[in-house]
């Protein structure tokens, strides 16, 4: 039985995490469970679960007495105290930078991590990937098309490619023309086309700041160069990526949209168990269509890669000034548009540094969260 930490338990893939548990209660047992502010859905998982350790983020609670067999812990750096020694494997589903935190304590520890948390890549990539093989942790990926891509090179990051092909749906502005795009909201921002996530990645995806994570993610990942990832966009996302080889042979994984497909793959690779995903129906899908990037409606891709080139503290940077003005935006208080001016105007603000540590991150971190609060005259 495979001993689960949850980091990030009530958002989006901690409870399609908490799906798989429940359809294989024989196969994992959750040791421990992490959360931020929502008390109700995580006090409802805590009873269902009876983990040894919960641990709470916002606030501290009176702890009732159907719980004391449930060792509680509360604050910002809490979620530590979920990866304990008998942990087997550290689900990081935290949304954001604090993620990299996660990632960098369970490696610490020596737990093999499966990460649903880009930013941490994104931010401190070449420092995660670093601990892990000094550690000799495993890390497995539950984005969609990371494990798409794991799945083609056969678990194995170290399998010769010659190119990785992500897929993009376009998001839920992938239709608007550039002067839409001015008017848009936060509401009709949240309406994917193709996937049920949280509202962040959600935006992120209609931003496609979401896609140029996912290619510094594949990256770091995959040992590999920007220039051997390619992007396209797939409206229909029954293909969430594809590996070409120096044959010219290219390797797709295929399904219907489920997040629940890569959670569990994480857990059981490199066994595969039933899903309960409806199989693939050929005939009715009847065409698979492919599109480039049109990158003078959606700037903020090059943007963001860009600033992943150019390296050193400048990814968190751009990473922090769109969490915040994600943020922002989600409360109606900046335009769409605003998110691009806030990630371009922090780096450019920003007076660089190459020295990649935990600390130096977290103060490019709080720099480009200034700067956007500052920029909109919000606290």
């Amino acid at each position: 039985m495979k001993k689960i930490a949850l980091i990030g338990s009530t958002g989006s893939i901690g409870k399609q995490t908490l799906s798989v548990v429940r359809r294989y209660p024989e196969q994992f047992k959750i040791v421990s469970l992490a959360a931020g502010s929502n008390v109700g859905e995580f006090l409802s998982q805590v009873e269902e679960f009876k983990p040894s350790v919960a641990t709470l983020a916002s606030e501290t609670l009176s702890i009732p007495q159907k719980f004391e067999g449930t060792e509680f812990f509360f604050g910002e750096d809490a979620f530590k105290e979920a990866i304990t020694q008998e942990v087997d494997v550290v689900i990081v589903a935290l949304v954001g930078f604090k993620g990299i935190i996660a990632v960098l304590d369970a490696i610490e520890k020596g737990k093999d991590v499966a990460l649903a948390n880009k930013e941490s890549l994104v931010v401190g990539g070449a420092l995660v990937m670093e601990k892990a093989r000094e550690k000799g942790v495993r890390i497995m990926p539950i984005d969609s098309e990371h494990s798409a891509v794991w799945q083609a090179m056969g678990f194995d990051y170290s399998t010769p490619f010659s190119r990785i092909i992500l897929t993009a749906s376009g998001g839920a502005f992938r239709d608007l023309s550039k002067e839409e795009l001015e008017k848009v909201t936060a509401t009709e921002a949240l309406k994917h086309p193709n996937w049920n996530m949280g509202a962040k990645i959600t935006v992120d995806c209609a931003t496609l700041v979401n896609k140029a994570f996912e290619v510094i993610e594949a990256k770091w990942l995959y040992n590999t160069n920007f220039d051997k990832i390619d992007v396209i966009i797939h409206r229909e996302s029954i293909i969430h990526s594809m590996v070409e080889f120096s044959d010219g042979a290219v390797l797709a994984q295929m399904s219907y949209p489920s997040m629940e497909l890569p959670i569990q793959l994480a857990l059981t690779y490199p066994n595969r168990l039933d899903t309960g995903i409806k199989p693939l129906d050929f005939a009715s899908l009847k065409k698979l269509t492919f599109e480039e990037i049109d990158h003078e409606r959606f700037p903020c891709f090059n943007l963001v890669l860009q600033v992943a080139k150019e390296g050193g503290l400048f990814p968190a940077v751009a990473n922090a000034a769109n969490e915040r003005a994600v943020e922002l935006f989600l409360k109606g208080k900046i335009s769409y548009k605003d998110i691009y001016k806030s990630i371009y105007g922090a780096v450019q603000s920003f007076d660089g540094g190459h020295h990649v540590h935990l600390e130096d991150l977290i103060d490019a971190d709080a720099f480009a969260r200034r700067y956007v609060s500052d920029l909109f005259g919000v606290k």
